[in-house]
């Protein structure tokens, strides 16, 4: 069903990838380079597939960019860094206007990726544009745009206006691939037939389309674009080759995926796995905590088992541009099949409790010092998704606010990465020195644990603390 796929040798004979250097392991058969695709190539499994495209892919002389990427966000941003410090010359395309300008000067958008990093990628071959026209000069399209939910249900609509984008300026012989998380179907459903309605080309045989999913983990210092394994599948073998041989220039390692299905829907199994595991820890946690009993020393004790168990925590719920969503793309995938996906419809429900039983975990250590949400100064420590982090996207810190604010609480909060808070947060007062804010308040919540906070000190300053992320020495505060 996969195969690995390594590239030992950088020699390639042009500034444009191809097939030189690309030895294929496990179900893929080792293949000799190919210098154009206008032949007919016979594949390891003994079937003939006719890519009939007008001239040969690699002597085209009107290639302006190895790769253009539509949508220079948390996912597409790092891709087209990493491939520009690979060598590639890459074209970012974005309709926001200010974010073109601000990489156009070497200013970056997210935290976690220095200035420099942006200098060094324009100075490699990075080029950030509001031009749709880039598209047709550039051997490669990766489309990296939001798949964000409304009302709970799946919005597509950035993927198809990008998708559409691409189509109206698509050339014989490129390659198409989407990278953004959806439900298995929509490479070959909702992108293969709005590339071919808007360019009038075919798949399979006048352009390459494939499906690689993201797995940018924000803040990661281990795990990064290029040394996390990627998935890649193709609509047939020569998208597939295609594929695996762009990505092979710019990641350590390439897994090969018999479909395009197969791919979208194991991304969806990496985040769901995290959603019900998280959830069982959730509802474990409240439990304990009606039985007294320290969930901390439990999860702790139970890691000590050096097989068949994987560690999950307890928090005030679930954030960040995956495992909040993912899993109601699944969720919607099952409902039109018309049945219920009850495990992960019941793990949606708990994570989306914790924020409200969070507040009431404040109530009740408020109502052991006599007072009442009501008026009492209460700081949020940490408004982030995941630590070390500037992602507020589906932070459960941000409901906290909004359920404390609506109960009459005086809100603060400390977070060295977030100064914005957006329009849809409560009224709060940023403040900068987390200690001396902690020393004016009635409750400090620790939300998010950024490393740069220094949470003992916390502690000591604040009147009572509730810790909803086991961070604290365990007597000291309040916990899940």
């Amino acid at each position: 069903m996969y195969g690995s796929v390594s590239f030992k040798s950088p020699d390639w004979p042009s500034r444009r990838w191809g097939w030189t250097g690309v030895t294929a392991i496990a179900t893929m058969l080792p293949r000799q380079p190919t210098k154009c695709l206008g032949a007919t190539q016979t594949r390891s499994a003994g079937s003939t597939i006719g890519v009939r495209l007008p001239y040969p892919y690699r002597e085209r002389l009107d290639l302006d960019f190895d790769i253009a990427v539509v949508g220079l966000g948390y996912v597409g941003l790092p891709l087209a860094l990493e491939a520009a410090f690979s060598g590639l010359t890459i074209a970012g395309l974005d309709v926001n206007q200010s974010l073109v300008g601000a990489l156009s000067q070497g200013t970056s958008n997210i935290v976690e990726i220095p200035d420099a990093d942006i200098d060094r990628a324009l100075q490699s071959g990075f080029t950030p544009t509001l031009d749709a026209t880039v598209l047709s000069g550039a051997a490669a399209v990766i489309i990296a745009v939001p798949t964000p939910l409304t009302d709970h249900t799946p919005d597509l609509s950035f993927v198809e206006a990008a998708t559409a984008s691409v189509g109206d300026h698509l050339q014989p012989g490129q390659l198409v691939v989407l990278e953004s998380t959806t439900y298995p179907g929509t490479t070959e459903d909702i992108v293969k037939p709005l590339l071919e309605e808007h360019s009038g080309l075919k798949a399979g045989v006048d352009f390459f389309l494939a499906f690689s999913p993201e797995r940018i983990d924000p803040g990661n210092p281990t795990w990064n674009f290029r040394n996390t394994p990627k998935l890649v599948a193709g609509i047939d073998q020569a998208s597939t080759d295609r594929a695996a041989a762009l990505y092979g220039r710019i990641c350590d390692n390439v897994v090969i995926v018999s479909g395009t299905r197969e791919a979208e829907m194991a991304k969806l199994l990496e985040n769901t796995y995290r959603h019900v595991n998280i959830a069982l820890v959730n509802e474990l946690a409240i439990l304990c905590n009606d039985l007294r009993i320290d969930i901390w020393e439990v999860i702790d004790a139970a890691s000590t088992k050096p097989f068949g168990y994987q560690a999950f925590y307890p928090g005030p719920g679930v954030g960040g541009h995956c495992i909040p969503v993912d899993p109601n793309y699944l969720s919607y995938l099952v409902r039109r099949l018309g049945y219920q996906f009850r495990f992960v419809e019941l793990a949606q429900e708990i994570n989306d409790r914790m924020p409200r039983y969070v507040v009431d975990l404040v109530a009740e250590v408020l109502n052991d010092r006599k007072m009442s949400i009501n008026g009492s100064r209460i700081l949020l420590v940490g408004l982030a998704y995941k630590p070390d982090v500037a992602d507020l996207r589906e932070s459960p810190a941000l409901e906290v606010a909004s359920l404390l604010a609506e109960r009459g609480a005086v809100l603060s909060y400390v977070d060295p990465y977030i100064e914005s808070r957006g329009s849809e947060t409560p009224d709060m007062e940023r403040i900068d020195d987390a200690v001396e804010a902690a020393l004016k308040c009635d409750l400090a919540v620790i939300l998010t644990p950024h490393s740069a906070f220094d949470i003992p000190a916390i502690v000591a300053a604040a009147p009572a603390v509730l810790d909803t992320r086991g961070t604290a020495e365990r007597g000291s505060v309040h916990t899940l």
